[in-house]
């Protein structure tokens, strides 16, 4: 594991807001739905929940800044005091090491302790240590004075695991066929995730227990999932509505027509009336987005486009339409 500042890319001293908003950025570019086929996407992501889990939470990034920690949240044994012994390793290959372990209550060295007490004392702080001597220290032995006291203090406490923020990219075609969409947890695993009908954009949903894991046999935190749309060819999201730019002819607009006219659900033929101006919006009942109690609707608005290509005829048309049948398209306050 890197050092989770690196992964983010942050310096140590940054604030909370920017380490967020680091991560934000970072899960949002590796996010596996964005990186189909990249496969190392799903590692790259872990590797960013992982270091924001260290360092977006302030006791742990605490620890981790103490060298308590490590990038990966797992105990580092430090030095106590003890000359010539940093860490677990070097009770084990260190000169004279033996002779601890056969020490009873009676022993000198270390206040007369035992090897297992002296582990006791190191370990006891992180939770892992052994309470009292074991059956080997020899008949007679006894915890030590305090010793009780000692364990119960070193016991960690359960810690509730950190809310994932995450977010899932939907279609509006999955939103009316499916009403689900894919997530991938901070946990790796890909997840199919049901949206209830009515949701809008930005809305969150929360997934119980599939956030960030627990310390100390805590409970994990939640996934916080926030539902965005992606970007559609042709319908545009309005609330519950669609609203879709429908082109015409201009024949079609002047003599009206049957026009096949998309829909999520399928195309359908849209009667055009007769003389139908440009930006007239028909509406179909019931094509739009999932509600509580239904569906909105789909606002269609009509496009008038003239033809590609110079046409004299058209052209001599319009100029006697304009000599013998002028009208007005605006009102007066254009005047």
């Amino acid at each position: 594991m890197r050092d989770p500042y690196s992964v983010l890319g942050v310096a140590k001293n940054a604030s909370e807001t920017d380490i967020k908003k680091a991560f934000r950025k970072l899960a949002k570019k590796y996010h596996p739905d964005q990186n189909k086929d990249d496969p190392k996407a799903q590692a790259q992501f872990a590797e960013v929940n992982q270091a924001y889990e260290i360092v977006g939470d302030k006791e742990k990034r605490g620890k981790f800044d103490r060298g308590e920690i490590d990038g990966q949240g797992k105990p580092r044994f430090q030095s106590h005091g003890f000359e010539g012994f940093s860490d677990f390793q070097d009770f084990g290959n260190a000169g004279g090491a033996r002779g601890f372990r056969g020490q009873t209550g009676g022993g000198g060295g270390f206040g007369g302790g035992g090897f297992d007490d002296i582990l006791n004392d190191i370990l006891g702080g992180f939770g892992g240590g052994r309470r009292g001597r074991t059956a080997g220290a020899g008949a007679g032995a006894g915890p030590r004075p305090g010793a009780g006291a000692g364990a119960s203090a070193g016991r960690a406490t359960p810690t509730k695991g950190k809310n994932a923020d995450l977010v899932a990219m939907v279609s509006l075609e999955d939103l009316i066929n499916s009403g689900k969409a894919q997530v991938t947890l901070p946990s790796g695993k890909t997840v199919n995730v049901t949206i209830p009908p009515g949701t809008r954009e930005g809305e969150s949903i929360r997934l119980r227990g599939q956030g960030f894991p627990g310390e100390n046999g805590g409970t994990a935190g939640d996934a916080m999932v926030e539902i965005r749309f992606r970007k559609h060819p042709l319908f545009e999201v309005r609330g519950n509505d669609l609203v879709l730019e429908l082109p015409l002819t201009l024949y079609e607009a002047v003599l009206g027509a049957k026009v096949r006219t998309p829909t999520l659900g399928g195309a359908v033929n849209l009667n055009i009336p007769a003389g139908s101006s440009g930006d007239k919006t028909m509406r179909l009942k019931g094509k739009g987005l999932p509600t509580k109690t239904g569906h909105g609707d789909l606002l269609v608005k009509l496009q008038i486009v003239l033809p590609p290509n110079a046409d004299g005829e058209l052209e001599t048309l319009m100029k006697a339409w304009r000599d013998v049948t002028p009208y007005k398209a605006r009102g007066p306050e254009f005047d």
